[in-house]
């Protein structure tokens, strides 16, 4: 299938994310090397801290957040590209009062998510 709609992609809520959803636009089932992602975060929303085993490739599509990496914290609009290696810990939380919207490509690898703090 080389072509869907992405609002056709059902939407799974992200745990431990709080008012975090995510598609898989294109699964391992369908790409050999890399799956494709698109997260929502609404207003209020975020993910908490932790790692993953693969690397996350991202590129912001709508709204505004603020994206902790290692020990830097960012703040991504539009247009803003951003890489977290694996291992480095990384947090969201949206800003503003409209959803946050990103793409996500991560490797066809087996990853696993470690909450920091937890």
């Amino acid at each position: 299938m080389p072509v869907r709609h992405a609002d056709s992609v059902p939407r799974e809520p992200v745990e431990p994310g709080r008012r975090t959803s995510r598609q898989v636009l294109i699964g391992p089932d369908e790409a050999p090397n890399f799956a494709l992602r698109r997260f929502t975060m609404q207003p209020g929303g975020g993910i908490p801290a932790h790692t993953n085993t693969v690397e996350h490739e991202q590129y912001v599509l709508r709204g505004r957040a603020k994206i902790g990496i290692a020990d830097e914290v960012v703040e991504v609009k539009p247009d803003d590209a951003v890489y977290i290696p694996v291992g480095v810990p990384h947090w969201y939380r949206v800003e503003g009062d409209e959803p946050f919207v990103f793409l996500c490509i991560v490797p066809n690898a087996p990853d696993k998510m470690e909450l920091l703090g937890a």
